[in-house]
């Protein structure tokens, strides 16, 4: 208490008895993955597509980094933090300052002859061995220019090329070709004079001779699979994220493109995966994206998820199949992964609607197809186990219709229920500092009531509790029974909250029976 010496009027500022507790964000994100320049494993906070562009370089082949990014703020994302963990799959990617790095290529494989063509393999088939390629005419008149290329890799047809829409047959060939496909290469065989389209015919295209590149960084050596993961002792990899408090969601998408190269296979994934999730545990205020396989049907992609991964956690969604989206840097559609458009349809539900609120049903910007478009009972086997279906409807687009994490325990199995308790738990943690090394007796107990009931009433009345009264959505308990002499003497207080979260319909179901005409009079 202040001393008064002498007569007077004095002013004094007192702290009033409410600490208002403010809702903190939900919608900052963490991408970790390869990019030709910048910072080496320092998370680097971006707000916009041209910063990132800015810090790591454009659209690059081979890449997913940059289109997660990308689908992220495209679909509603404002913030996040982009992890590099090295340059490229192959060659040098070192850390901030270096060149950009080419993307991995082999060499091509020998050449067969098609007419005044020559076509050679890029890459081998999935199992390694030949490609082949079919020759086909596009008869009728005013084709004479005009055949077809079909590329197949054993029974499976990877890409097929129509010589159509333009007048001169070599240039649109060879363009096309060289643009679109990682498989094969056209060239014209020879300079000069008339070219002509080849003869229908089947040829067997034999394997580049060189390996398979692997994923290196010049500053690191080969770039093995813990890098993704790294350490939060060094400050490296996903694990440097524990130092970054703000962010609510971490993906990786380049695990994928490793994995599609075959520089890893599934179990290295999975350990990539469990080690992420592993991450978000330890946090306990942030959600894993994790990405399906790519190439795998419904049926794969259960048994993927139920007996290889067999995850069960509260902390993370899964989400299939991939999307198919316009890629700027080749000019052409192509598949990838849809954690990083998943990120930002949840910041936009985040902001539209409220973290309370499923992020499903929401339209998926930047998709212009799937790579496979998923039936009703396909996602009948995939729902129960937590797999996210990501579906197209016609009239409707491509939309998210799945909110489920992956845990077995049912009152963690909406994803809007995990990600509301993180947002309730932080705030609360956020906003209730000033309580330590307060005096620990009935009059602080009751300013802790008082402040996180305010909070929570406001919850309520957002619509994030369920209740016709905040009595029923609520309550806050914190006095002589929570807090004991014994409890008292160790420094403690104790604070029990319980909440009524809102759930999901997730099913909706109207049901209709035939009635007998004029038996029943309608109440006005």
């Amino acid at each position: 208490m202040p001393n008064y010496l002498s007569p007077g009027v004095y002013v004094e500022e007192v702290a009033s008895g409410s600490r208002p507790i403010e809702g903190i964000g939900t919608s900052v994100a963490a991408f970790v993955g390869l990019a030709p320049t910048g910072a080496l494993d320092e998370p680097t906070l971006v707000t916009n597509w041209s910063q990132y562009v800015a810090q790591f370089g454009e659209f690059v082949d081979g890449y997913y980094l940059a289109q997660a990014v990308y689908g992220f703020f495209n679909n509603g994302g404002s913030a996040a933090y982009v992890v590099r963990i090295g340059g490229t799959f192959e060659g040098a990617g070192a850390g901030a300052g270096a060149a950009p790095a080419e993307p991995a290529r082999q060499l091509p494989g020998p050449s067969a002859a098609l007419g005044s063509f020559t076509v050679s393999a890029i890459a081998a088939g999935a199992g390694g061995g030949g490609l082949t390629v079919e020759v086909g005419n596009v008869e009728g008149e005013g084709n004479a220019d005009r055949f077809t290329l079909t590329v197949k890799d054993g029974d499976t047809v990877v890409e097929t090329f129509d010589a159509s829409h333009r007048k001169s047959a070599k240039n649109y060939v060879v363009n096309q070709v060289k643009q679109r496909s990682r498989t094969i290469v056209l060239e014209e065989a020879r300079s000069g004079g008339q070219v002509a389209r080849p003869e229908p015919q089947v040829v067997t295209l034999a394997p580049p001779a060189t390996a398979a590149p692997a994923v290196r960084d010049a500053a690191a050596g080969p770039l093995d699979v813990a890098r993704f993961i790294g350490d939060s002792a060094d400050r490296t990899g996903f694990g440097g994220l524990e130092a970054v408090d703000a962010v609510s969601m971490v993906a990786v998408p380049d695990l994928m493109g490793a994995y599609q190269r075959g520089l890893i296979d599934l179990e290295q994934v999975k350990a990539v995966q469990l080690a992420l999730i592993a991450h978000c545990e330890l946090m306990g205020d942030r959600m894993a994206v994790l990405d399906t396989p790519p190439g795998l049907n419904a049926q794969q992609v259960r048994t993927w998820r139920m007996e290889t991964a067999g995850y069960d956690t509260r902390y993370a969604a899964l989400y299939y199949p991939w999307i198919t989206i316009f890629d700027p840097s080749s000019g052409q559609s192509r598949s990838v992964p849809p954690s990083g458009h998943m990120a930002g349809v949840w910041a936009r539900n985040d902001v539209e609607r409220g973290v309370h609120k499923a992020p499903a049903n929401e339209v998926v910007r930047g998709a212009v197809d799937l790579e496979l478009q998923i039936t009703r009972g396909e996602q009948d086997l995939l729902n129960p186990t937590g797999v996210n279906c990501i579906r197209a409807f016609p009239g409707r687009g491509i939309r998210v219709w799945g909110a489920r994490t992956l845990s077995s325990d049912a009152a963690w199995r909406y994803l809007n229920v995990r990600r509301y308790f993180n947002y309730l738990e932080e705030s609360i943690l956020i906003g209730t500092q000033w309580v330590v090394f307060e005096p620990n007796d009935q009059a602080l107990w009751a300013r802790i009531r008082r402040n996180i009931s305010a909070f929570l009433v406001t919850e309520w009345r957002s619509g994030a509790l369920f209740g016709h009264r905040a009595e029923d959505a609520f309550y806050v308990k914190c006095d002589e029974e929570t807090n004991p002499a014994e409890s008292v003497d160790l420094g403690r207080v104790v604070c029990e909250i319980g909440i009524a979260p809102v759930k999901p319909a997730e099913f909706v179901v109207f049901r209709m029976a035939q009635i007998s005409g004029g038996g029943a009079e309608l109440e006005e």
